[in-house]
């Protein structure tokens, strides 16, 4: 997928069957908002990260999709591509996807940190801090019916809630701008692949996927 969000909203509704979308100043306005915002994080230098990254990864996505995905911030993958979820992690990621009949490209995707931390490490709260407005202007724009917060630093962005997963996880946490379920980060379960904890967290996460799909399908 190409990592343009406006060009991707074009093919998702051409895949759709829409042959025509009339000229309004709302898909206009949304348009220019957005590019902006894309040049504004791709050019950001709020923080530090921008001295180490290779790419900002802004996110990918249908900008009327009902479902944003939040993950921490980019993995090597991602700062080499400059897409989000590369790699296993995304892999699983699709595969989670799958399981409740979604595919990427009805999703957008993005992150709380724009830029790859260092030696993968967890962004820190100033990082956060100065990065976190570009997550709101991306929600607040979209207007998803749901966000999934995936791991500790999404949960805790979103929700606000300085709590771990165990403890966000497994609830609707409402908002203005769409019902937040947090769960477990891909990376998360794979790094306890084989362990005996692998079976309790899969399970966790296969019980905030079915949520997710309820919340979704209005039930």
């Amino acid at each position: 997928m190409n990592n343009n969000p406006i060009l991707n909203w074009l093919k998702y509704q051409k895949e759709k069957g829409v042959s025509y979308i009339a000229r309004s100043e709302g898909i206009e306005r949304l348009f220019n908002d957005l590019k902006l915002l894309k040049l504004e994080i791709e050019t950001c230098t709020r923080c530090p990260l921008y001295k180490v990254r290779n790419h900002a990864v802004f996110g990918e996505g249908p900008l009327n999709a009902s479902l944003i995905i939040v993950g921490e911030a980019p993995g090597r993958e991602e700062d080499i591509e400059g897409r989000p979820f590369c790699g296993p992690s995304g892999e699983l990621l699709d595969r989670m996807l799958k399981a409740i009949h979604l595919s990427r490209e009805e999703i957008f995707i993005t992150s709380v940190v724009k830029c790859r931390p260092p030696q993968n490490r967890a962004p820190l709260s100033k990082e956060i801090k100065a990065c976190i407005p570009y997550l709101e202007t991306q929600i607040k724009s979209i207007r998803p019916k749901a966000i999934l917060a995936l791991g500790e630093v999404a949960g805790k962005a979103l929700t606000k809630a300085n709590l771990p997963v165990k403890e966000l996880r497994g609830k609707i946490h409402p908002t203005d701008h769409g019902q937040i379920i947090v769960t477990y980060h891909p990376a998360y379960i794979l790094r306890f692949s084989g362990s005996q904890q692998e079976k309790a967290i899969k399970k966790a996460a296969w019980e905030d996927l079915q949520l997710l799909e309820k919340v979704l399908s209005g039930d």
